[in-house]
């Protein structure tokens, strides 16, 4: 079940709720009883190896520099 991020416009303090993302929308209260929030925009976090048969970004051409991986003189 998706987690969604609140803060509280009258005491700051910011919290979590698990519902189903069909009630992602409805009001969330504070854990303090009050009314007056606002749901956080979330960052998602994608971790561990590409999938199979994703495309990988070409490999890197040398070291880097002005001359395809050497020093220019």
């Amino acid at each position: 079940m998706p987690r969604y991020d609140y803060r509280c416009r009258a005491c700051g303090s910011t919290f979590e709720v698990s519902r189903p993302m069909i009630n992602a929308s409805d009001p969330a209260p504070c854990p303090d009883g009050h009314d007056d929030t606002v749901k956080l925009l979330s960052t998602v976090a994608m971790t561990g190896s590409s999938r199979a048969g994703a495309p990988q970004p070409p490999p890197s051409a040398g070291g880097g520099g002005c001359c395809g991986g050497g020093c220019c003189s």
